[in-house]
């Protein structure tokens, strides 16, 4: 998230062979769930122009944060948090949840994955699963240039993810391990299972080195490609936080501290198989020092200019992807406030026939994660009148199905 990523909790592996153990398959039992989302009761959201499609309708949906759902389903003795959570936030109406698919390195991880999509599709929340990450939480890009370092590639920068023959190679055979694996619970091929939302290539892609956005835009064009030529069924968003670049050079002045992180938020969301657009908000991480009525009027830019640019220049959907507030710097009603401030902009946009279809807050997290807690995290227990605003803001995004 944000700038710096998440929680760090890497299971490191030096061995290249064993450390491409997350990408193998495993036997997979013939076990189906009944209680699962099926193609009759729920099918795969699609796109039609700015809007989200599901059952010949628009679908509109609110939504959460949980990094953290395959790595503590990898462990059986917290697997329960995961089915906790999950069951928490459909009871709230949080139907769509965004949570990582990648644990590089890690031992178990796909098992863990199994289980997450298992419990997701039981109750009914759909998912984003993003595919690497750009910070070195959970191994990364910097892992998978590691690992070419380590057997005599020669590779200068974590930017060479993004350019080396080996390293995409490697990413490829993580997305192909992915999409086509046979849940072990399930006995369903994720690229056929609804419970999936929509496949994200990388948490918040950046390039320490071009600022001209034309190697990331390569790569989202080569990896989109990729992924589409193996499910052409579900959604396929970038990851973008929503910085723009040169594709209309006007616009960069709208990005915080007029910043160029190496993407363009037009030109990689007209690729033709990214099917919608994300945004990311972290005002008080990218304005450090400003004051709060800068803060906030950049949050109103940000999120204007991003749907309207969504509808008139893209013609796809937009997703408010992650935002929220530090418990470390501001107090609940604080944090409660800004959250009014962004599900309005959502639902305001959604209600008027407009492109954001929704966003999800960082993070949701379940009693006794303390060893996680990031100062973002929310926990419906511990924060009623936060709750309170989200199970509102469910009621209007679902009414207008």
């Amino acid at each position: 998230m944000g700038w710096s990523g998440c929680h760090k909790n890497l299971i490191s592996m030096t061995a290249f062979t064993v450390a491409l153990v997350f990408v193998q398959h495993v036997k997979c039992e013939e076990v189906h769930d009944s209680d699962r989302i099926s193609l009759e009761q729920g099918g795969f959201v699609q796109r039609r122009g700015t809007n989200f499609i599901l059952n010949n309708k628009r679908f509109y949906f609110n939504g959460f944060n949980a990094y953290w759902l395959m790595y503590m389903a990898s462990d059986p003795s917290t697997r329960s948090k995961v089915t906790g959570i999950l069951q928490q936030a459909s009871n709230h109406g949080l139907t769509v949840a965004r949570t990582w698919a990648f644990n590089d390195g890690a031992y178990r991880a796909l098992q863990g994955l199994d289980f997450v999509i298992s419990e997701a599709g039981k109750y009914g929340v759909r998912l984003i699963l993003s595919l690497v990450n750009n910070w070195k939480d959970f191994g990364g890009k910097n892992q998978y240039v590691q690992w070419v370092r380590e057997h005599g590639g020669y590779v200068n920068s974590e930017d060479d993810f993004f350019t080396h023959p080996v390293v995409r190679q490697h990413y490829k055979n993580h997305i192909k391990a992915v999409l086509t694996r046979k849940n072990s619970i399930t006995g369903v091929v994720y690229k056929d299972d609804p419970a999936i939302f929509a496949w994200e290539l990388m948490n918040e892609p950046r390039s320490q080195h071009d600022n001209s956005g034309k190697i990331i835009q390569e790569w989202v064009t080569e990896m989109a490609a990729y992924v589409k030529s193996i499910d052409r069924i579900h959604l396929l968003e970038i990851g973008l936080e929503g910085f723009y670049g040169e594709t209309i050079p006007e616009k960069k002045q709208i990005n915080p501290g007029y910043q160029l992180i190496g993407t363009d938020f037009i030109s990689n969301n007209r690729v033709p198989h990214v099917d919608f657009a994300t945004i990311h908000l972290y005002p008080e991480q990218w304005l450090p020092g400003s004051s709060e009525a800068a803060q906030n009027a950049f949050v109103d830019k940000w999120v204007q200019e991003h749907i309207k640019d969504a509808k008139n220049v893209l013609g796809k959907p937009i997703v408010v992807g992650e935002f929220g507030k530090s418990s470390k710097l501001y107090n609940v009603e604080e944090r409660d406030n800004y959250m009014r401030k962004l599900y309005s902009a959502i639902y305001n946009s959604a209600s008027s026939g407009g492109p954001c279809a929704g966003g999800l807050f960082w993070q949701l997290m379940a009693q006794g994660m303390d060893g996680l807690r990031d100062g973002y995290e929310i926990i419906f227990e511990e924060s009623p009148s936060t709750t309170t605003i989200i199970d509102q803001q469910s009621r209007k995004m679902s009414s207008l199905a």
